[in-house]
């Protein structure tokens, strides 16, 4: 399952190129079969594209806001947009709020563990070669080896994905979500997180060290092809095409890996029902909860891939009796 993971969060959690970053839209490098294939699989996806959706169930209203989590300024129009929507709002979810950050903060000083190896370290678990690989890639990003060498391999694995160019913006706060929370402080408005501060965290360390060191061995990325993932990811980003980025990811997955494009899917399915589809499903009550208990609109922004599919959370907003209507974003 987890050997696509860190291929499929890029696409997942779109973050934006720093200026520097020089990268291809990989959609451009499909062959016609893929093409045909990626025509299809969109055409099941329910809600695929849009930014920006408004839930409504009689006096109820929430509005939907897919966000990129790193910054850029591109951004500045969507922004001025939703200001006065937020700024009215009488709640604003998020996936994590800053005072949730503080608690992880908090936590991963008590317990290191959560990021960090506790009783080995990389150099043993892996061969030689590889290891020295890793290590060269680690550099490249700013990343001593010495720290690298201790590093939960699913963490490691996400900072190696990120191309060199990119790494100050792991850094920054000023990707959508974290504009709107601005906004929303500013306003008064109340803000809250849609899960518990560790979630993703819990997810990825119950994962076999097996496999995730199985990931770290495939999925070393040379810096064009980091740099081509995350161009994919800001150019539909900003076209609103959310599903288009999990139909690549799938599409660039089995061209990339040995297994046949059958085990392929079945290890992004596996990935998808654990990071999408379960936190999906599990943050319904929570925007039914504040929809419920409001007389104004809640807004609830999260990253875009959420948003779209069978059991993405406006699909399942629709099975909940809510009309969905897309607003300009």
């Amino acid at each position: 399952m987890f050997r696509p993971l860190i291929a499929l969060l890029l696409m997942l959690a779109p973050a934006a190129l720093h200026a520097a970053c020089e990268g291809s839209d990989l959609r451009g490098t499909l062959t016609e079969a893929e093409q045909a294939e990626r025509s299809r699989m969109l055409t099941e996806i329910p809600f695929p594209a849009g930014n920006h959706w408004r839930a409504t169930r009689g006096d109820e209203v929430i509005h939907l806001i897919g966000t990129m989590h790193l910054g850029d300024q591109r951004l500045d129009g969507p922004v001025e947009r939703l200001a006065p929507l937020v700024e009215g709002a009488s709640t604003l979810l998020l996936e994590m709020t800053r005072a949730d950050e503080t608690q992880l903060q908090q936590a991963l000083a008590a317990d290191p563990g959560m990021l960090t190896l506790k009783d080995s370290s990389l150099p043993d678990l892996l061969p030689e070669e590889t290891w020295q690989a890793l290590a060269e890639a680690a550099r490249d990003r700013g990343i001593p080896a010495i720290l690298a060498a201790k590093f939960q391999p699913w963490y490691l694995s996400m900072m190696l994905a990120t191309p060199p160019c990119a790494m100050a913006q792991l850094q920054g706060k000023t990707g959508l979500d974290k504009r709107l929370e601005d906004l929303a402080e500013g306003a008064g408005v109340p803000t809250r997180a849609l899960e518990s501060y560790d979630t993703v965290f819990r997810l990825f360390n119950a994962e076999p060290i097996e496999e995730q060191l199985e990931m770290l061995r495939t999925g070393i990325l040379d810096t064009k092809t980091a740099e081509d993932q995350f161009a994919t990811m800001f150019a539909a980003y900003f076209e609103e095409a959310h599903a288009d980025t999990l139909v690549i990811s799938r599409l660039i997955a089995r061209r990339a890996l040995p297994e046949a494009p059958a085990e392929v899917d079945k290890m992004m399915d596996e990935t998808e029902a654990q990071l999408l589809v379960a936190r999906n499903h599990a943050w319904i009550p929570v925007l039914l909860e504040a929809a419920e208990q409001s007389e104004e609109p809640v807004v609830a922004a999260f990253g875009a891939a959420h948003l779209g599919g069978t059991e993405g959370v406006l699909n399942l907003l629709a099975d909940e009796g809510f009309s969905l209507t897309r607003e300009a974003f």
